[in-house]
């Protein structure tokens, strides 16, 4: 029997600390496989020191607050057709497809058949999309920083963001709901990365062509704050995030 531990600097006294208990319920349970049927051989040590510690599960960040508050919404308000724009398929389009069918279009591949997904394959930067007034409901969650910028295997396109956006738009029929997320703080290029939008930036970008139902942000911190008042101070300060999530439920005007 082999012992395999991977220790990372700051993680070595505690791992030490821990590894006497770890022996000691070891040497418990191999005590009890003596006395029963061993219907189990031991392989390997597999040590896992710090889960007892922590918490049931790592309920924040951007990710977790996004999809399951957007998800939400969708199943309240029932669509009678919900069309992704690249978000995250282990995530949010997951939440989703197990309640009802949603429509993914992504520039990447995607190669396995999933029950309640439908795939499409398309560019939203190509200045030739032709989907007009396609769907009554459309999300793009933690999608459109990333248009241009080359990291996902998309074209080089400063106004990447910009192309997406009007496209977003078209497909869009006149009062259906828009679902979308950016990172929000001092506006920025972390190339390839992503943008980061200001908050007055994107009240441009909203301004005359859909009217804000809600809007929430995930903090610096990974906390959701929910239906947040924008304000002067607000947009000035981007709710004091460096580096959040906002999050608007907008309707087509």
């Amino acid at each position: 029997m082999q012992l395999r531990i991977t220790i990372k600097g700051t993680r070595l006294s505690r791992y030490l600390k821990l590894m006497p208990a770890f022996l000691l319920e070891y040497i418990k349970f191999k005590r009890q496989a003596k006395l029963l049927t061993s219907d189990f051989p031991f392989g390997n040590f597999h040590p896992c020191f710090e889960d007892r510690s922590q918490e049931s599960g790592t309920a924040s960040g951007h990710y977790f607050h996004q999809d399951l508050l957007v998800a939400g919404k969708i199943f309240k308000n029932n669509p009678i057709k919900h069309v992704d724009i690249g978000s995250r398929m282990d995530g949010f389009i997951s939440h989703v497809a197990s309640f009802r069918e949603i429509e993914f279009f992504d520039i990447r591949k995607l190669t396995n058949p999933i029950d309640n997904i439908k795939f499409v394959q398309a560019d939203l930067m190509d200045n030739n999309f032709k989907i007009v007034d396609y769907c009554d409901s459309v999300s793009c969650l933690h999608a459109l920083e990333h248009f241009g910028l080359g990291r996902y295997g998309d074209r080089i396109d400063y106004q990447g963001h910009i192309l997406g956006w009007g496209n977003l738009y078209q497909i869009l029929k006149k009062g259906g709901k828009l679902y979308f997320s950016v990172p929000i703080g001092s506006q920025r290029i972390e190339f390839n990365a992503h943008r980061v939008f200001s908050l007055e930036y994107l009240l441009t970008m909203i301004k005359g062509r859909y009217q804000i139902d809600s809007f929430s942000y995930v903090n610096d911190a990974g906390d959701l704050v929910k239906d947040a008042i924008i304000n002067k101070d607000s947009i000035s300060n981007n709710f004091c995030c460096h580096y959040g999530c906002g999050i608007f439920e907008l309707t087509k005007l």
